[in-house]
């Protein structure tokens, strides 16, 4: 192994600091499975009473959606990092929520939409027609909790 690799030590969040930063950020890496297939995607989330929640637009061919019904565990990771000139005073922190994925009923007060966009950026739209999409909020229940930081 090559000795001139640099390695930066690590120490665990407190967990009040995790759940602030949660609550603080809004946007993260949401990663889902099926069987041996990886699909993961920027989004949006709202941290609230130790779960998060994703607002998704999901149209009838939704890649997406195969990927949230197939999987049984899902992953969210919150990161920031702030460069440096100097490679050893570089700092982040990382946290990896790992969980449950289901769908909020839809009479469920959380789909208030005046709330909804006060929590969210607006759902980020492709080539799809905003007419055909299904707006579906979704609670990933936070089994896992990892915060890192140097």
């Amino acid at each position: 192994m090559d000795t001139d690799i640099e390695f930066a030590y690590t120490e665990g969040i407190p967990d009040e600091a995790v759940r602030d930063r949660l609550e603080s950020t809004v946007e993260g890496v949401l990663a889902l499975a099926d069987g041996d297939d990886a699909y993961a995607f920027p989004v949006f989330h709202h941290y609230e009473d130790g779960s998060l929640y994703f607002r998704l637009g999901e149209t009838s061919n939704s890649e997406k959606t195969g990927y949230l019904d197939a999987t049984e565990t899902a992953s969210y990771v919150v990161t920031e990092t702030e460069s440096t000139p100097d490679a050893e005073a570089w700092t982040g922190w990382s946290i990896v929520a790992r969980g449950p994925i289901t769908a909020v009923p839809d009479g469920d007060p959380a789909y208030e939409a005046v709330e909804i966009n006060e929590r969210y950026a607006p759902i980020r739209v492709f080539d799809e027609p905003t007419d055909e999409m299904t707006v579906t909020l979704y609670e990933l229940s936070i089994e896992e909790l990892t915060g890192r930081q140097n």
